[in-house]
C-alpha cells in the first residue's frame, strides 16, 4: 500500500498526528527537536505524493491514508 514505503519513525509520526498532536507535542513525545518532526513530516508527504497545493490540508490526507491502511 501507499505506507509500505515509510520508515518506521515515519509511521510513527504519521500516527501521532492521527492521534491529533502538533508537532511540538510529537517532538516531545519522541524526544526529538521539533525541526526533526518537521522533516519526518515532509519526507512523509513526499513518500505519499502529498503536493502542496494551496486547497488541499496534507495532514488530513496523510491521516486518511493512514487510517485507511490501519
Amino acid at each position: 500500500g501507499p505506507l509500505d514505503s515509510l520508515t518506521e519513525r515515519e509511521r510513527e509520526v504519521l500516527a501521532l498526528i492521527a492521534e491529533g498532536l502538533n508537532n511540538a507535542a510529537i517532538a516531545d513525545q519522541l524526544v526529538i527537536a521539533e525541526k526533526s518532526v518537521q522533516k519526518h513530516i515532509n519526507t512523509i508527504f513526499s513518500k505519499l505524493h502529498l503536493t502542496d497545493e494551496p486547497d488541499v490540508h496534507r495532514r488530513v490526507r496523510a491521516v486518511r491514508l493512514w487510517l485507511t491502511a490501519t
